[in-house]
């Protein structure tokens, strides 16, 4: 049987009955009663930081494989490539992500012989820190039959050497042609990644989060959900490939329940800067998804009462975006279209974006990444780049995230790249949000991003009773979920 909690000591305080907030303030004692279970904690009460776009199968899967985030170096990834490698079968697969060129000292995307090295000759597939390109091996080339011959994809691309012959990197949907043939985790391996992922994303003070996944991460977050309730609250985003599959199910937008449930339709429109298929509206960069396939997905979705989470890093995706939504404006009464990342946005487009309800599902700390990168290839876009400010006077609604594991998927450095960051860093500082704009972000803004500003975002009587107790100097305190402590930190 549910009884009353009184979150005592941080400010403000607050009582709770089973999921929901009965009081806040200085009413939240007496609202709580005198037989309320009290938990004590210190610091700043916020409203539950929400992630509006994290990959948790990315996530798990970094538990599985080789991390390659971080080395500063080519020599220093294949190192750890090697030392992965060596225990593991002579046919196994070598599967991992997060090596980045662009940190390294020689900035050149590696080949398939480096590679052939370090793996002894097996197969292997590693993904590029920002996803959009992969390094693969001679064996896994093999594997996949993708030789000399093989075309480039459409909306991808197979780099070659001077002979012809492919180098090992493969851009965007061409990165399709070998991830087909990786196999996948097992499922109790799988499980136990995605349970250690939810519990850290409770840990940095996430009460919940937007996911951008397969239906294998969907398939494992249902498991873990039968075993017991979830860390954090999950909103699932299914791939475009699966449209068809939810259109016949009958699936629309907020189906589930407070702890997992659909959402949206996620479709790339481009690619990355990192991997120069951002398209951009001098002609560079990459089309994934054709126009009329685009407008196609747009109105199957709102027919269906899908939302659509739309990737467009680019000033060109991004305007290819709303020409394309513009026609659907107000399809239904929870459509909230939304372009995810949104990185550079004509100043022209701002306004439009607003007059047509289209959301920004943004990650600040990509510009902390990406800022030398911007400046070299943006020179003349760069000063309306990440330009969480602009979008939020034209009137925009902004959503935050991380796009872990691509970035940290800690909010607090998310809110600290938001606001502080840029004057820190003389990088356009008029681009820089307040705090309280950030905070709204990350909270509000992306509980109203899919369709649950009625539950969560705010700490007020009859909302779910989800909070994020933060500390000036030590961080996240407490994290508590649905009127359950998910985190708290142990005192020294």
């Amino acid at each position: 049987m549910n009884s009353a909690v009184l979150f005592a000591g941080c400010k403000p305080e607050v009582a709770a009955f089973g999921e929901r907030i009965i009081a806040v303030g200085p009413r939240a004692r007496a609202a709580a009663g005198r037989g309320a279970e009290v938990v004590r904690l210190s610091g700043v009460a916020l409203p539950g930081l929400i992630d509006s776009h994290i990959h948790l199968e990315g996530l798990a899967d970094r538990e599985l494989t080789v991390d390659l985030g971080g080395a500063a170096s080519l020599v220093e990834t294949l190192a750890r490539i090697r030392e992965w490698a060596k225990p593991l079968p002579k046919d196994a697969w070598v599967v991992g992500a997060g090596w980045y060129n662009d940190a390294w000292p020689e900035k050149a995307f590696p080949s398939r012989r480096q590679l052939d090295g370090a793996v002894s000759g097996r197969p292997a597939f590693l993904r590029r820190k920002d996803g959009h390109s992969a390094w693969v091996s001679s064996a896994a080339l093999r594997v996949a039959t993708v030789t000399r011959d093989t075309e480039d994809p459409p909306g991808g691309s197979i780099d070659r050497d001077g002979g012809g012959e492919p180098t090992g990197i493969l851009r965007e949907t061409a990165m399709f042609l070998v991830d087909r043939a990786v196999p996948d985790a097992g499922d109790a391996d799988l499980d136990g990644a995605m349970a250690h992922v939810l519990d850290d994303l409770a840990r940095v003070g996430l009460t919940g989060v937007h996911s951008m996944d397969s239906a294998r991460a969907f398939t494992s977050l249902q498991r873990l959900q039968a075993r017991g309730p979830l860390p954090v609250r999950v909103t699932y985003n299914l791939p475009l490939a699966d449209l068809a599959h939810a259109e016949r199910m009958g699936v629309r937008s907020g189906w589930g329940d407070g702890w997992l449930r659909f959402w949206g339709v996620k479709a790339f429109l481009d690619g990355s800067l990192g991997s120069r298929t951002a398209e951009m509206l001098d002609g560079s960069g990459t089309a994934r998804l054709p126009q009329a396939d685009l407008v196609d997905m747009i109105d199957r979705c709102a027919r269906a009462e899908l939302n659509v989470c739309l990737h467009a890093i680019g000033d060109g995706a991004v305007r290819r975006a709303l020409d394309a939504l513009q026609p659907c404006m107000n399809a239904w009464s929870k459509w909230r279209p939304r372009i995810e990342h949104a990185q550079c946005v004509n100043p022209k487009d701002m306004p439009r974006m607003a007059r047509i309800g289209v959301i920004a599902s943004m990650q600040p700390i990509h510009a902390v990444a990406d800022r030398e990168l911007a400046d070299a290839m943006w020179p003349s876009v760069a000063a309306h780049s990440y330009a969480w400010r602009d979008l939020e006077r034209a009137g925009v609604r902004l959503a935050f995230g991380s796009d872990a594991p691509v970035e940290t998927a800690d909010p607090l450095a998310g809110i600290a790249a938001a606001t502080t960051w840029r004057k820190q860093a003389k990088w356009y500082p008029e681009l820089a949000l307040t705090r309280a704009s950030a905070l709204k972000s990350y909270s509000a803004g992306a509980a109203y991003a899919a369709g649950m500003e009625d539950e969560a975002g705010s700490l007020r009587t009859a909302k779910l009773c989800d909070m994020t107790v933060v500390d000036e100097h030590d961080g996240v305190v407490a994290t508590v979920a649905g009127g359950r402590v998910t985190y708290r930190r142990k005192r020294a």
